[in-house]
């Protein structure tokens, strides 16, 4: 991901440095290689172990606790953003985030590494800038002039800040790593999944032998890596479809995504004043070939006689590399010498500032954050209460992909704008299996608790309470005998009893019926009652927030 030199200078110290130029370009594609190719396995991994799926009834039990194999949260807890605003607005130190100190001390040294190291998304936008990019020659060089937007980037990071000392936190919704794992897990994967299984099936019902064989056989290796069955959450054609845009941004500006919207980006250039890693610059080298400009990824005015960016630098080392004469190079200096600030400019600080006051305030006044909430909005268990979730939320989706139901999507208007896209249980889609507690063990910020089975079950851990609707239960509007929902309730004792009851029918012969009821004492709100009804569309019982744990508010008074 860099160009290729067009001259090279017969200077032997010239042609040393264009060497170590070129080692230092794939030293750093290597690294982004490998950061990336971690992410996404890491991300694969974010699901219950396969050897579960294979004997899913018998190992399901109330005596073992699922854990992941894998440190799934690595990538957030490296995330100074995400520990900062968590930090600001949840005044808690949360466990593994040590990793994103080290981040900031890196950047302090060595400026924006991170960027253009490390970062998965910074990577996916770099491959698609390079691979054929939509501009080319001197509209390249134009494109890679430092430009007004660049500063729209600070104006988030600072809005994020603000709304994060407000209580409210928002940083998900851009933040690369969140931005990505979303777009993958919710969209990306989910979509070619479902491709690819649509494919199987049709083979699947050839009559040639060896198209089910390979159909079948196909299925077992594609399932563990794109999802069991056919996955579906909410609003995922959106994500999806901001997916696409910032990659296809890219083509037209390149790392458009990094220069421009990042917040992260914006909070480590701010970090980066005492980089001790600085471009050196030989005017008297220059044959002003802008090949320099052409190759930067940054905008960061790496061209001899101009003032370099080092705030807009991602030390992709391109420039370097690029330049024939060797009038640009790389160096480090000691003691480090603070560089620029970066150019933010007073109104969009003083504009930033009155958005994330805005945010901060109006966000809260539509999710019914101090009353009761929305009785769709149905957390996953172990969440904190509604005003606490908020505050450390990343809205990343890693509990919505490892969720083994599919039950857990991400909310829409259920929870008001302040929790736009965090997790809420949908059960027409799935259920909140008893004995699984992996919602939380994937949570980066602890805003779902990391339960054991035991103490999610001996609570219990109630995330709601189920209500029949009489009028579309069969038994009860005398239409058939049904049992369904007993049969699957799964508390102990079952919180859905049957009363045996008779009625007649139309041409007067006595039937007997049995007629659920719930015991709201023992109900959790799982939800498997309203995913199993077979009144289909709107289910005859469904569950409502209703007496949910995290909430003192949100409760049915019982007399006993």
């Amino acid at each position: 991901m860099g160009p290729r030199n067009l001259r090279v200078s017969k200077n032997p110290s010239t042609q040393g440095d264009h060497l170590k130029a070129k080692h230092l370009v794939w030293i750093r594609r290597f690294s982004q290689a490998i950061f990336l190719f971690f992410f996404i396995f890491l991300l694969i991994e974010s699901r219950l172990p396969q050897d579960i799926y294979m004997d899913y009834s018998i190992v399901m039990t109330t005596e073992q606790n699922i854990e992941l194999n894998y440190p799934v949260t690595f990538f957030f807890q490296i995330d100074p953003l995400i520990w900062l605003t968590s930090l600001i607005s949840g005044h808690q130190w949360i466990k593994g985030f040590g990793w994103a100190i080290g981040i900031v001390v890196l950047t302090f040294f060595f400026g924006r590494l991170f960027c253009g190291f490390i970062c998965p998304l910074g990577t996916i936008c770099h491959l698609t800038s390079y691979v054929k990019p939509a501009l080319k020659g001197q509209k390249m060089i134009n494109a890679n002039q430092k430009r007004p937007d660049q500063k729209f980037k600070y104006f988030i990071l600072i809005l994020f800040l603000v709304a994060s000392l407000l209580g409210l936190n928002f940083t998900g919704l851009l933040d690369p790593l969140a931005f990505l794992s979303r777009s993958l897990s919710l969209a990306v994967f989910p979509g070619i999944g479902t491709g690819l299984k649509e494919v199987f099936d049709i083979m699947a019902q050839s009559d040639i032998k060896i198209l089910n064989f390979i159909s079948y056989s196909a299925e077992i290796i594609v399932s563990p890596v794109f999802g069991y069955g056919y996955k579906a959450f909410q609003s995922a054609w959106l994500i999806g479809a901001l997916f696409l845009i910032v990659l296809l941004l890219n083509r037209i500006r390149p790392r458009f995504w990094c220069r421009t919207l990042c917040p992260l980006g914006a909070l480590l250039a701010v970090f980066s004043r005492f980089s001790m890693l600085s471009l050196q610059k030989h005017p008297d080298k220059c044959t002003e070939c802008q090949l320099c400009i052409k190759a930067c990824q940054g905008a960061a005015s790496p061209f001899p006689g101009r003032e370099w960016e080092p705030a807009e630098c991602m030390f992709c080392f391109n420039c370097f590399n690029a330049c024939p004469e060797n009038a640009v190079a790389f160096k480090l200096k000691w003691p480090p010498k603070v560089n620029n600030a970066p150019d933010i400019g007073r109104r969009a600080v003083l504009g930033s500032l009155v958005g994330g006051v805005s945010l901060g305030l109006l966000g809260k006044l539509d999710g019914r954050i101090h009353k009761t909430s929305d009785p769709r909005l149905i957390r996953p268990p172990g969440s904190l209460p509604e005003k606490d979730f908020l505050k450390l939320c990343q809205r990343c989706g890693l509990c919505m992909k490892v969720c083994p139901t599919n039950v857990i999507n991400p909310s829409l208007t259920e929870a008001g704008l302040a929790g736009f896209w965090t997790p809420n249980l949908i059960m027409l889609q799935g259920y909140c299996e008893y004995t699984c507690t992996l919602c939380g063990s994937v949570c980066p910020t602890d805003a779902i608790q990391h339960l054991l089975v035991k103490e999610k079950i001996e609570k219990p851990i109630r995330i709601g309470s189920a209500y029949i609707d009489r009028g579309r239960c069969l038994p009860w509007s005398e239409n058939g005998p049904c049992i369904v929902c007993e049969e699957h309730c799964p508390t102990s004792p079952k919180a859905i009893h049957l009363k045996g009851e008779t009625y007649l029918s139309r041409d007067g012969k006595t039937i007997r019926v049995k007629l659920p009821y719930v015991d709201l004492n023992s109900c959790v709100g799982c939800g498997i009652c309203e995913n199993k009804c077979p009144v289909r569309g709107r289910p005859a019982i469904r569950v409502i927030a209703a007496g949910e744990s995290r909430s003192v508010k949100n409760q049915i008074l019982l007399g006993k």
